[in-house]
């Protein structure tokens, strides 16, 4: 069939006159298209502006130290590696030549995948000022010969039992109190289980601490943190330390120690990943640990935890800074809502975030400006998760760790994270609100004697003139390197050093 002949009149303007669907002739006047700001369909937040409070609120969570601030953190963990050093002496259980992971942020903070429901509820500003996260070996299982089971056939995915039928007669005889027998009911476990239990090594390393602690109370030394708090929660114990003017919160964790890398995890490794270049896969695979915790349907005082903490801890260095500004956002942003009844940890927004880096172009990632889509994006993924009642470990793709999570919880929590993502710039000034003021916030008993507290002693207390001098000092030299020499046998005439010179 033919085409139907044009009209001659087709092309001109004339023919054109008012019908809506005409499209004007090249000589017609075009009116400037204005230009808009980009916005979030969902909540109608300019991106700009999310951008700028999330760089806002970075700049508050950032813990940039001064010389003396960084004296008074390692003065804390020196007096955290003594006491685990008389721990070790009480009953020769712990590895002679240890290795801990120390980890920036407390567990609370989501650095290891535990349950936070059962810790102490510390704030930060209210209650410590840093916090770090210590993984204690309690076993270390560093060489490969030595024959080791893991028995999965009782556990939940990504869990394991520990037998040491098979470890030589003196790991058993130190450990034996700290075992269990194969059933709840098989009679005084003590005596005859070969189970490795993570309740009751968890309940004897914090006798254990608290015992070394009461020790050192009444044997103090010159210059030697106070200690204002220790309380187990769950299997960690929580030790806020005061140190000067800091208060820093140390969350000790017994754990079993390995070299290498799990059967259960091998798939992963055979998967393409955005680490992958950028470091090798030795860093990543070097090594993994049992934490004391339990799946939902579990035996507690058996079942262990498979942990990758090392291993994050390498591909921490490959995330992009702005997808990391906006995970620290996200995680408070959630913690405000996603508390009680407890289904949603910082963990699994740390899984989240793992997953958006292999799944996100690198080019995408590491383009500046971008914070708020991640931001929004985690949000988006951290819903998900939640209507789905499914969030894959990043190690362990099959293991879903939502599964014990009910319809009613997913649905309650889906609900009030939604209204964080209808209104994302509003809860981010909150947090920045929150931020600001728990920096701002003074030590529940300060270490020097406010003005307020009338005229200091006559003679204050030798730690009280070593932290005066340095704080004098950072201020009267800023940007200089400052370092105090204390002879252990006379701590009561400190050397400092600022830059090369001393006096």
């Amino acid at each position: 069939m033919a085409a139907p002949a044009l009209n001659n009149r087709a092309g001109s303007v004339s023919s054109l006159g008012n019908s809506p669907t005409a499209t004007p002739g090249p000589t017609s006047n075009k009116l400037p298209v204005p230009s808009y700001p980009e916005i979030d369909f969902r909540s109608g937040a300019r991106i700009d502006e999310l951008n700028r409070l999330i760089s806002e609120f970075s700049k508050h969570e950032q813990r940039e130290y001064d010389d003396q601030r960084a004296l008074e953190i390692h003065t804390a963990k020196d007096f955290i590696f003594s006491m685990l050093g008389m721990v070790q002496k009480l009953d020769q259980k712990l590895p002679v030549a240890n290795e801990y992971l120390l980890l920036s942020g407390g567990v609370r903070e989501g650095v290891v995948d535990m349950d936070v429901d059962e810790l102490v509820a510390y704030v930060r500003g209210a209650d410590y000022d840093m916090d770090f996260t210590l993984l204690v070996p309690a076993l270390k299982l560093h060489d490969r010969n030595q024959p080791v089971t893991l028995d999965m056939r009782q556990s939940a995915l990504g869990h394991t039992w520990l037998s040491l039928r098979l470890f030589d007669e003196g790991t058993i005889n130190r450990w034996k109190e700290c075992c269990v027998g194969a059933e709840p009911e098989a009679g005084p476990e003590g005596a005859t289980g070969h189970f490795f239990s993570p309740t009751r090594v968890s309940e004897w390393f914090h006798e254990a601490v608290g015992s070394v602690l009461q020790e050192l109370r009444h044997r103090p030394q010159r210059g030697m943190p106070r200690v204002e708090k220790a309380e187990r929660g769950g299997a960690v114990t929580s030790i806020v330390l005061a140190a000067g003017g800091s208060r820093v919160l140390y969350d000790v964790v017994p754990v079993v120690s390995f070299k290498g890398w799990p059967a259960v995890a091998q798939a992963w490794l055979m998967e393409n990943h955005f680490w992958d270049g950028k470091i090798t896969e030795e860093e990543v695979i070097g090594g993994f640990y049992l934490l004391p915790a339990c799946s939902a349907a579990g035996r507690c005082e058996a079942e262990w935890r498979l942990s990758f903490a090392r291993s994050e801890v390498q591909l921490k260095k490959c995330i992009p800074s702005g997808l990391m500004q906006a995970y620290q956002a996200c995680k408070a942003l959630a913690a405000k809502l996603l508390v009680r009844p407890e289904a949603v940890g910082p963990y699994h927004l740390r899984s989240l975030m793992l997953w958006a880096c292999d799944r996100l172009p690198p080019a995408y990632l590491a383009q500046e400006g971008n914070s708020a889509h991640f931001l929004l994006g985690l949000l988006d993924d951290l819903q998900h998760c939640l209507v789905n009642r499914a969030c894959p470990n990043y190690f362990i793709p099959q293991r879903n760790m939502l599964a014990h999570l009910s319809e009613a919880a997913a649905v309650l929590h889906a609900r009030r994270l939604s209204s964080v993502r209808s209104d994302p710039a509003e809860h981010l000034r909150g947090a920045i609100e929150h931020a600001r003021t728990a920096s701002r916030l003074p030590p529940e008993q300060p270490c020097l004697p406010s003005p307020q507290d009338g005229p200091p002693a006559a003679d204050p207390a030798p730690d009280d003139r070593l932290a005066k001098k340095l704080q004098q000092l950072v201020t009267e030299n800023p940007g200089k390197s400052i370092s105090v020499f204390i002879n252990p046998d006379d701590v009561t005439r400190p050397h400092f050093r600022i830059d090369d010179k001393f006096f």
